[in-house]
């Protein structure tokens, strides 16, 4: 009976222990090094106007259909841009569907930016991420936008294309992937640029 109590004690002791460490110091360690080593990233990247209005995050794709602004990725993220349904669109390489679709949007890419009707168009421009929330546009993406939204907004395409640099985030560790233009701070800096503010 005494070693029943006394493995009984040293149970509940344990478990208090770690539940101490593992559901309240633990948490408040890596929520207090996020906040002192990368706040931005620890409270979602958000974007806001001159308002302090949150605009959205820096993390997430929205849609922007207005000449006057630069287009996202496509995204099949529930009916599109959706966070709470991220998805891409699960066609495989062989799908009529998703060669179809790819069609459609370089047409549609074409005629929006008053390319020609044999023009490259980047693949970043017709199909969408593997999340659908993808914030990022290629630079070659953005500067064949330059011009349409130079044109809505009736500013120099000069403006405009030093702006793309200024949003333009480089390779992940100077090496991975490619540079990618960050979408939402973009347009939020013409808008910035259009009004003065």
């Amino acid at each position: 009976m005494k070693t029943l109590l006394l493995d009984l004690k040293t149970s509940v002791l344990v478990t208090v222990v770690f539940a101490l460490l593992l559901c309240g110091a633990y948490p408040l360690a890596v929520w207090a090094g996020g906040q002192l080593l990368f706040p931005s990233q620890a409270n979602g990247s958000l974007v806001t106007d001159s308002a302090g209005t949150v605009r959205g995050s820096a993390l997430l794709a929205q849609n922007f259909s207005s000449d006057k602004y630069f287009q996202p990725r496509p995204s099949a993220a529930g009916t599109g841009y959706d966070a709470t349904s991220s998805s891409g669109t699960n066609f495989g390489p062989t799908s009529q569907k998703l060669a179809d679709s790819i069609k459609a949007a370089v047409a549609a890419y074409r005629t929006t930016n008053g390319l020609a009707s044999d023009a490259a168009v980047p693949a970043d421009a017709v199909t969408s991420s593997g999340s659908g929330l993808d914030p990022h546009i290629s630079v070659t993406n953005a500067q064949l936008q330059a011009a349409r939204v130079a044109r809505a907004r009736s500013l120099p395409l000069a403006n405009v294309q030093r702006l793309i640099a200024l949003h333009t985030d480089g390779r992940s560790l100077a090496i991975l992937g490619e540079a990618g233009v960050n979408v939402l701070r973009l347009n939020r800096a013409l808008d910035q640029a259009s009004t003065g503010k």
